[in-house]
């Protein structure tokens, strides 16, 4: 039997590359599709490789009478509707190690463009300017880094930047202690902890209940006056008002955004324009080794559901405990 491999959203050539190399697929991949265009050929899909663009709901599913997998090119599956997915079986994965050491890079690199200004002076230069006492930075060393979410990229993180000789800090109930304390820190018990002791705070959580706008008003009270904050996780972390707010009264002296609630982000959002804010448009894992290994690694999560009956980094295991 031939499976049909759709691919509405671009994908690395390696990946697609893999997916030829199998045998007993068919792929579709033109390259971006609109959602029109997907809706049209999805009933004949037995798999789907998506990346943020494609929001896999339950109109689109409910048209999707053969699809088995659905392979997040990536790691968050916010765009993807898991309980409807598991209703009809259809097994959802992601490719959670791909980015990890791009998405930690970048979460180091902001922070250091953060604390130095460094975006702020490159205008001023371009500007043609000299105005060394505009751009007085913070020196990292003896900072506390508080880390919000310690998964793969927390950890990651944390592992890196102690090079800078920071201290550091996590909050993440779902960890155990042993975890941090192998890699040489301390999960502290309760967030409001790390909200005060932070001198930096770095948001590496997934969307839930309890973590969405996490970023509040209520908990910027909590924090350090001259507090830092970075998100290069999710948008959906941060109450957008309440840190612009923050940014402007100067409780938070500045903050790295690469990721937004919606993207791009609207004109009318209160974090955009701000003097103390380094802005970069969801670049986590926008290198060409990310990428590369993103789309190899969804090739062979489809190669391995559909030809050996093997499913990795599932995200909806329920379904496989289906009768």
């Amino acid at each position: 039997m031939t499976f049909n491999v759709l691919v509405p959203d671009n994908l690395n050539k390696a990946g697609l590359d893999a997916l030829a190399a199998a045998g007993e697929l068919s792929v579709n991949a033109p390259g971006k599709m609109s959602r029109a265009q997907t809706l049209a050929v999805i009933p004949d899909a037995h798999a789907l490789i998506v990346r943020s663009d494609t929001t896999v709901d339950a109109e689109m599913l409910a048209q999707a009478k053969n699809l088995k997998v659905v392979v997040r090119a990536g790691v968050g599956v916010d765009n993807i509707d898991l309980n409807e997915c598991t209703a009809r079986g259809i097994v959802v994965m992601n490719t959670p190690d791909a980015n990890t050491v791009s998405a930690a890079e970048h979460t180091i690199a902001l922070i250091l463009a953060m604390a130095r200004r460094i975006p702020q002076a490159d205008r001023s230069m371009r500007n043609g300017e000299w105005e060394r006492k505009n751009f007085t930075g913070i020196q990292l060393m003896g900072k506390t880094l508080g880390i919000i979410g310690f998964g793969r990229v927390g950890r990651a993180v944390a592992e890196r930047v102690r090079c800078l000789g920071v201290n550091e800090i996590a909050y993440d109930p779902f960890v155990p202690e042993d975890v941090a304390r192998h890699l040489g820190l301390s999960l502290v018990p309760q967030i409001d902890e790390l909200f005060e002791r932070a001198d930096i705070i770095s948001l590496h959580a997934i969307i839930t209940d309890q973590t969405r706008e996490i970023i509040n008003a209520g908990n910027i009270a909590k924090m350090k006056d001259g507090v830092f904050i970075v998100n290069a996780a999710r948008g959906a972390l941060i109450n957008n008002a309440d840190l612009a707010a923050a940014l402007k009264s100067r409780k938070v002296a500045g903050a790295a955004l690469d990721v937004y609630d919606i993207e791009p982000p609207a004109p009318d959002n209160p974090l955009l324009g701000l003097d103390n804010v380094v802005y970069t448009p969801h670049l986590g894992a926008s290198t060409f080794e990310a990428q590369e290994a993103v789309g190899v690694e969804a090739a062979h999560a489809v190669i391995n559901a559909l030809l050996k009956h093997r499913y990795d980094n599932v995200r909806n295991r329920a379904v496989l405990e289906k009768p």
